[in-house]
């Protein structure tokens, strides 16, 4: 009974650090209309095909629903998926220079981790790029623009709506953002994701693995391997290959066979179903919910 109550304190707590960074991303969100987005959003990448593209999509179309402009439903979108992004990139790197001083075996994280740092400095690179001069932005987004007018008419669809102008002007919100809210977005999204560590933490301790077979760092890198590989488009939500490197890693780090299979699977379906039966209630019921936009300025 213990361990039930540790695993659905865990569960709860991952559930409810889903809507901060959206919170801080996009001011005026309140936390339950918040967590309905994430919730409803992280189940539709589950079950449709399309992954990540049909979660943001699902963000975007209830938030617009409810009446927040589009350009702020585009700022918190990109905010948060870069954020979230940065932060899978870097665990490894991380969870491998923890390894190294603690002698654990890094030669399963070590190619993972250098191929992670990497994108994780060319996204934050170009990020950084993007927001250096409006001039720049300015010719990226009149480039887009025109490559996304020449595929438009080979379907005979009318040119978008936006041009450089667009981006000058996304940028002048995400600087004035970030100005104010940076470390606000970093902590929440820390936490979001640090919480999904917790449950399989949680996982491996209630089903018998415990720190003489696989400690609290090697437990880390583990899953931190595990969400790079989730983030690949393979399947969706990384069903089959999320459970297949995170039990192989572990096994490898000397976790017994059958404790840890059983410990991947719970902690598959604490993070998965609860998410997925709730998502799909907001998703169906988010028109009911009134949200209370704040005042101009």
């Amino acid at each position: 009974w213990e361990w039930i109550g540790v695993l659905l304190a865990a569960v709860a707590l991952n559930m409810v650090t889903f809507a901060p960074p959206w919170m801080v991303a996009l001011p005026g969100l309140r936390f339950w209309s918040a967590l309905t987005v994430t919730q409803a959003s992280t189940a539709g990448t589950y079950i449709a095909p399309g992954g990540a593209a049909v979660g943001i999509g699902l963000s975007a179309a209830m938030l617009l629903a409810w009446g927040f402009h589009a350009d702020q439903v585009a700022l918190a979108v990109t905010l948060t998926g870069i954020w979230n992004q940065l932060a899978i990139l870097g665990f490894p790197a991380i969870a491998f220079a923890l390894l190294t001083l603690t002698g654990g075996d890094i030669a399963a994280l070590q190619t993972i981790a250098t191929v992670g740092l990497a994108a994780f400095a060319v996204v934050a690179i170009a990020f950084a790029a993007a927001l250096a001069s409006s001039r720049i932005a300015r010719k990226v987004g009149d480039f887009a623009a025109r490559i996304a007018n020449r595929l438009l008419r080979i379907v005979r669809r009318r040119p978008v709506g936006w041009s450089g102008e667009s981006l000058v002007r996304f940028r002048s919100s995400a600087i004035g953002l970030l100005a104010r809210r940076w470390h606000l977005l970093t902590l929440a999204t820390l936490a979001g994701q640090l919480s999904v560590f917790l449950v399989l933490l949680a996982c491996l301790r209630a089903l018998g693995v415990g720190g003489d077979q696989v400690s609290l760092v090697e437990a880390f890198a583990a899953w931190s391997l595990a969400r790079v590989l989730g983030s690949i488009p393979i399947t969706p939500g990384g069903l089959g290959v999320v459970e297949l490197g995170l039990t192989t890693i572990l096994v490898r780090f000397g976790g017994d066979n059958a404790g840890v299979v059983a410990a991947v699977l719970l902690y598959r379906f604490l993070t998965i179903v609860p998410t997925l039966l709730y998502g799909t209630i907001a998703g169906a019921t988010f028109r009911r919910r009134s949200v209370k936009l704040p005042e101009p300025g």
